[in-house]
């Protein structure tokens, strides 16, 4: 057991989130923490993670439990280089690593006493096995490795912490979370700033993770792959269920069919019980039995059924049909100063595809985007729209250009077709609006209510393009799924941007990848394409002269196709040295590693220690060797890298 929860009750003044709820999590769990919006999931993450108490009941947690806790947003990083700041995550072992720096300059201290001098050579050795034992030489390995997995390429390591963005500092706290191997881990919607590579190698990553890991995530994608348990709250109580996202909706539905019934026949037994004491209540004859039955109705605990997740299901309105050639990219360039973002990149979009842009953050979607939608234009190249295209775009600030003085309901209701307007209710609801809420102006709405009410005031007006910027930004997972229902239906032509891999999978039939200055298109699905850059990835060569093949522009010149063919044989030039230099420094550690193994056996003799002098050398030269092995791993990780990159390119 690693943390246990006791009659745990928390309210926030009338509203109670959880009451006398019990639960523990043990070493190895890997729990998703499920519920709608406002159910209580951030707070039960904070209250194990020791920043809010219970209102009552207690949480117990193991002797020398470390906790890691990663909120929403909120965290700034500064002072630090990203690379440094990484690195704050291993925390003790930094703290022996200095302790080791230290005994290694007193070590050479002629003036110390024998005695003490034998003392701090125990007290180094000890020392030293610790921190080879925790990785202490590989740490500036495991920091790239981290970094690197989550999007960071290693000419920003370097970079001053304060010049990244809210996102950007996100993911280095999670590196620093990751970087700590705490043993447990609570992350708050740890996807929620990573572009789909990078939530990949997260998924990867806590799968094999040693220790316990409870996270609440709207991707259920995310949530099949890395939990084997899912824990919802509702009603103030906790329900766990056995398996993956997918596996809990089957499980909840069969749960709550069994808890319908049994309120059925609760409800019948309790109203045969009523109507025996209404009808003999006053009967002398029949005291006894109607005392019997007011007893027992008092002892019944009246069973609590979840309230049904209402799927709200609609049809866009009608849109005349666009020409075949819905918009066309031809030889379009832009930079933002010395970015150069894309460099006479074609997209043509046919009428009915459905297309997700993928690359990584930074790499020019949401630019693609504007372009497509024509909000912004490329510095040069043409934007060709065809003919009867009447399209949407949904931006990533969408929500700020709502129109704050009208009420949520009026925000639906304005400019949609008149057979829309019975529906506004029941979409609203989808989108979390009941009740009072439509009446609402916007101006007093949460960024995440606004972002769900542009949402669906983008559904009820009649297009035939949709392009859509992370429109399931801030949306719940069920939320989400009344908006992919709707687009899973929807006529018309899409293309957008998501990191939500289920929201991927359900739409994408084309894959539109963005990166180096340009927009390869890929039909097929998405893990389609995976396998496929997979595949690449392995034979560069063939796979350079096919992603030229597929750029959508040819060569319009025999000058140009001999520049690209150039180029593909300078990148399989620096691949082989890179390759050749990769054998040379695998070589190299063999050998230092051999020399390690050796000393280290010599070191474990107990009359090592006998002669100082001749010990104090051959630790100085075993720390020598690992720190040496150390960088050459680090070398062989950038190349590596370089040789990544130079397929890619």
């Amino acid at each position: 057991m690693r943390i246990q929860l006791s009659g745990v009750r928390k309210a926030f003044g009338a509203r109670v989130l959880i009451d006398a709820v019990n639960w523990h999590v043990n070493s190895g769990d890997r729990v998703g923490l499920c519920g709608p919006n406002g159910s209580g999931k951030t707070t039960l993450l904070r209250m194990m993670a020791d920043l809010d108490g219970p209102d009552k009941g207690e949480i117990t947690r193991s002797t020398g439990l470390t906790i890691g806790y990663l909120p929403q947003e909120g965290l700034n990083h500064r002072g630090n280089s990203l690379f440094t700041e990484a690195c704050e995550g291993f925390g003790d072992l930094l703290s022996i690593q200095r302790e080791m720096h230290d005994l290694e300059s007193r070590l050479g201290d002629p003036n110390i006493a024998e005695t003490e001098h034998n003392q701090m050579l125990d007290r180094y050795s000890d020392v030293q096995q610790t921190f080879h034992d925790q990785g202490g030489y590989d740490i500036e390995g495991k920091a790239t490795a981290v970094l690197r997995g989550l999007g960071f390429r290693r000419k920003q390591f370097d970079k001053s912490c304060e010049t990244f963005s809210g996102g950007w500092q996100m993911r280095i706290a999670l590196a620093k979370l990751l970087l700590g191997n705490p043993h447990l881990l609570l992350l708050d919607e740890p996807t929620n700033h990573l572009d789909l590579e990078a939530r990949n190698w997260l998924e990867d990553y806590l799968v094999s993770y040693p220790h316990a890991v409870v996270l609440v995530s709207h991707d259920r994608f995310f949530l099949d792959t890395v939990v084997t348990t899912v824990v919802e709250i509702g009603l103030s109580k906790l329900a766990t269920y056995q398996g993956g996202y997918s596996a809990y909706l089957v499980e909840r539905e069969a749960r709550l069919q069994r808890l319908q019934e049994q309120k059925r026949r609760q409800d019948e037994e309790v109203g045969r019980m009523e109507a025996f004491i209404n009808r003999f209540r006053y009967q002398a004859t029949k005291a006894a039995q109607v005392q019997s039955r007011v007893k027992m109705l008092e002892k019944i605990k009246p069973i609590e059924v979840p309230p049904e997740r209402k799927r709200v299901h609609f049809t866009f309105p009608s849109c005349t049909r666009s020409a075949r050639a819905v918009i066309e990219l031809k030889e379009i360039k832009k930079t933002y100063g010395e970015l150069n973002v894309f460099d006479r990149a074609n997209v043509l979009i046919e009428r009915g595809d459905r297309v997700a842009l993928v690359g990584p953050n930074g790499s020019g979607k949401s630019t693609l985007m504007r372009i497509l939608a024509g909000a912004e234009a490329p510095d040069t190249g043409d934007r060709i729209e065809g003919s009867n295209v009447v399209a949407q775009y949904f931006a990533q600030d969408e929500a700020t250009r709502l129109d704050e003085k009208l009420t949520v309901h009026d925000t639906l209701a304005a400019n949609s077709p008149v057979q829309m307007v019975p529906a506004i209710r029941n979409i609203l609801g989808g989108f979390l609006f009941s009740g009072d809420d439509i009446h609402k102006r916007v101006a007093v709405l949460s960024g995440g209510e606004r972002t769900r009410l542009a949402v669906a005031r983008m559904l009820l007006r009649p297009s035939n393009t949709l392009l859509l910027d992370e429109p399931t930004n801030h949306l719940d997972i069920d939320s989400t799924n009344v908006l992919l229902d709707a687009l899973a239906d929807y006529a018309g032509t899409l293309i957008f941007v998501s990191h939500d891999r289920y929201f991927v999978d359900r739409l994408a039939s084309k894959i539109l990848e963005i990166g180096n200055g340009e927009a390869v298109l890929y039909p097929g699905l998405y893990e389609e394409f995976r396998q496929s850059k997979l595949e690449r990835n392995e034979n560069p060569t063939s796979a350079r002269q096919s992603a030229i093949a597929q750029v959508g522009s040819k060569p319009d010149s025999a000058e140009a196709y001999r520049r690209k063919q150039a180029e593909v044989r300078r990148h399989e030039r620096q691949r082989k040295a890179s390759k050749a230099r990769i054998v040379e420094l695998e070589q190299r550690i063999n050998k230092h590693e051999l020399t390690i193994r050796e000393l280290e056996i010599e070191m474990a003799q107990p009359e090592f220690y006998d002669d100082k002098a001749s010990a104090q050398e051959k630790i100085s030269q075993h720390q020598h060797l690992m720190w040496k092995v150390g960088g050459l791993m680090n070398q062989w990780e950038a190349l590596q890298e370089e040789t990544d990159e130079t397929r890619d390119t």
